[in-house]
């Protein structure tokens, strides 16, 4: 009884909260989907120019923007001065962009594409998207998301890479734990052009704006170069704790299924081991690495990564548990305190959760994010859909904690009715 209190609780505080934002007028026609993409600083008449690529939206935003800028002076600065104009405002663009990176093989395509409609829900900044995938997903990809409303696709870019391994032999590192996961290992080596990126496994939800977890490459320190969260949060029930019969991180190890990389740093680094007493770069290391404890990892390349930061620790960065909460967090009674305090930032809904009904909370964000249209009003088809849903999972093991997964997602949909309150008070030029 007080489980459905709570949560009759929550959705009363959201009732009166809709009617707040209806009462803030036009809601029905004003998605903050496209508010979102209007706080981001987008010019979308001018990126309406032109149609975008069907393999790389946006791409060409910056250069667009800068022959604008040279026209418009060509009586005023020269030829030169265009050009540095138009290099400078390149360089802003791209370090304004964030990179994301996921590897989808086998029937994970549906999965990818939710987990990428989550990023872009709830983001701020534009996001450029490097898709790994076998050949028979490629075009797949490409028409799918060719297929999304232009306001929708102006605000990111994406590639679509095919799967290959620098080193050793491809099929074995194919088969590695999942299809093609130990992609994620050569993402330093294959990007050499992208100075950070956020990977995350097909089957994360963000449920806050990306912009959140990218914003923590600003706290590494100068040994930093990459962040994971635990594996778990109770040694005496975690995996590694219990039976791993490899070298791992710290306690618990670490999950890699959210890893933020500084790949410019990973790139310049030498990483001590037990095979080499110099330090061997991160593309020189991973073969022999593997080799040596192929026959003890369980968890393929994540095995390996904990491996890595075991000899490494100074390396890692590590983030708290609701930026890769797992059902792991609370199958076995609630142990995540990061969550119960904010709530869940990321999802990461492993052990197949999305697709059956072991853990129904889980299933419920999944299914509302999967099934909302993108340019309806997310407050009528989004959240209130996983609040009313949420009802029924109050009673299994993960659904009796309903503030853990509605708290933040509250919490981002509020932010966003703020920004839009603010901005048409402002008067119009």
């Amino acid at each position: 009884m007080r489980i459905h209190g709570r949560v009759v609780a929550i959705a009363a505080c959201f009732g009166v909260f809709l009617l707040l934002y209806f009462w803030g007028g036009n809601a029905a026609d004003d998605p903050l989907l496209k508010e979102v993409g209007e706080d981001s600083g987008e010019d979308g008449e001018e990126d309406g120019e032109s149609s975008p690529s069907p393999s790389e939206f946006g791409g060409n935003e910056a250069e667009k923007f800068a022959e604008k800028e040279r026209w418009g002076s060509v009586h005023a600065h020269s030829k030169a001065d265009s050009n540095v104009a138009r290099a400078l405002t390149k360089r802003t663009r791209d370090e304004d962009l964030m990179h994301l990176a996921v590897v989808a093989c086998g029937n994970r395509l549906d999965e990818t594409l939710t987990m990428i409609k989550s990023a872009l829900l709830f983001s701020l900044k534009k996001i450029k998207f490097h898709i790994f995938s076998e050949d028979s997903l490629a075009p797949q990809f490409e028409e799918r998301l060719s297929l999304w409303p232009h306001s929708v696709r102006v605000r990111f870019q994406f590639s679509v890479y095919p799967i290959s391994f620098s080193v050793g032999n491809a099929e074995e590192w194919k088969k590695l734990f999942k299809p093609c996961a130990a992609q994620r290992l050569f993402l330093p080596v294959i990007l050499k052009d992208v100075d950070s990126l956020l990977y995350v496994d097909t089957d994360v939800l963000f449920l806050r704006p990306m912009d959140d977890i990218w914003g923590f490459l600003k706290s590494f320190n100068e040994t930093q170069l990459a962040a994971m969260a635990p594996e778990h949060e109770v040694p005496k029930i975690g995996w590694y704790s219990r039976f791993a019969r490899h070298p791992f991180y710290g306690v618990t190890g670490v999950n890699s299924g959210v890893m933020l990389m500084n790949l410019t740093k990973i790139r310049s680094a030498l990483f001590k081991n037990s095979m080499i007493s110099s330090g061997l770069s991160w593309g020189d290391l991973l073969h022999p690495l593997y080799q040596k404890y192929k026959s003890h990892i369980t968890w393929g390349d994540q095995d390996l990564l904990n491996i890595i930061f075991h000899d490494n620790p100074e390396c890692l960065f590590i983030f708290p548990c609701q930026w890769n909460y797992r059902p792991d967090h609370c199958m076995y009674g609630s142990n995540c305190r990061g969550a119960e305090e904010e709530g869940v930032s990321i999802l990461h809904g492993n052990r197949g959760v999305y697709h059956d009904d072991k853990q129904p909370a889980f299933k419920v964000i999944y299914d509302a994010i999967h099934d909302f249209p993108f340019e309806d009003n997310m407050f009528q088809s989004l959240f209130y859909p996983v609040q009313s849903r949420f009802l029924d999972t109050v009673n299994t093991l993960c659904g009796r904690i309903p503030q853990v997964f509605l708290k933040q997602i509250e919490k981002t949909m509020r932010i966003a009715f703020e920004r839009r309150v603010v901005r048409h008070a402002r008067p119009r030029n």
